[in-house]
């Protein structure tokens, strides 16, 4: 998108389709946000879509279907140039397929070993109003530490309120992500079904966080260092 609508003819479309402009407001904010945060303005726009359409005309759900098909496109060319980045990557580094559940330990295009993961959802924990929008990652991210079954990790607060249990005093816990486990910037994990504790279970996945068989974790783990980048596409 380049260059901008006159102030007038803006205005005017403001005043005659008001729910339209938040659509390309929420559009303009997904077009200008960095990896980092890009997941976060996804999630809120397709949340607030949504609430809009039930009000919406039918010719202005089909403006609406317009704008989001557009969006889906840059999707899916982000997506792309995110898989071609992996691919392109001659050193060590992890790629995550969250469309297909499998995980590459891959250098300079070999593929050194292949591995079923599971994603967990995205989704708001809590009330609307206070709640915490928790979701998947997007784009590149570096490993910040490796843990062993010893290493101590604090399990955020709104785990503790997902699983309906109360907050404890201490949240920095030891094996809580099982005896091996990733932890990436910007605190996503990719972890292992621990033995005990409030993640040892086999039906719950850690929203916005990636499980790993044990087996295949433990193989990897001794050539992993903080640094190794890892990606993630769908």
């Amino acid at each position: 998108m380049s260059g901008s609508a006159p102030t007038g003819g803006w205005r005017a479309l403001g005043r005659s389709h008001p729910r339209i402009v938040v659509l390309l407001s929420a559009l303009i904010a997904c077009l200008v946000v960095g990896d980092a945060t890009f997941g976060v303005y996804l999630f809120r726009y397709r949340r607030e879509a949504a609430r809009l359409r039930a009000g919406m005309s039918d010719t202005e759900r089909q403006r609406a279907d317009m704008i989001e098909s557009t969006e889906q496109s840059r999707l899916s060319v982000t997506f792309e140039l995110i898989r071609r980045q992996a691919s392109g990557d001659r050193d060590l580094h992890l790629s995550v397929a969250m469309d297909s559940g499998t995980m590459l330990l891959e250098r300079d295009r070999a593929r050194l070993r292949e591995m079923p993961v599971e994603v967990g959802a995205e989704r708001l924990v809590g009330a609307p109003a206070g709640g915490v929008q928790v979701i998947r990652p997007r784009g590149a991210r570096t490993v910040e530490r490796v843990l062993g079954a010893r290493d101590r990790w604090e399990i955020p607060a709104w785990v503790f309120a997902d699983r309906g249990l109360p907050v404890p005093a201490d949240r920095r816990l030891s094996g809580v992500l099982g005896r091996n486990a990733l932890v990436l910037s910007g605190g996503t994990v990719i972890y292992a079904l621990p033995d005990s504790g409030i993640l040892a279970d086999s039906g719950y996945v850690l929203p916005g966080a990636v499980r790993v068989a044990r087996a295949d974790l433990r193989a990897i783990v001794p050539i992993i260092s903080p640094g190794l980048t890892v990606y993630f596409y769908e």
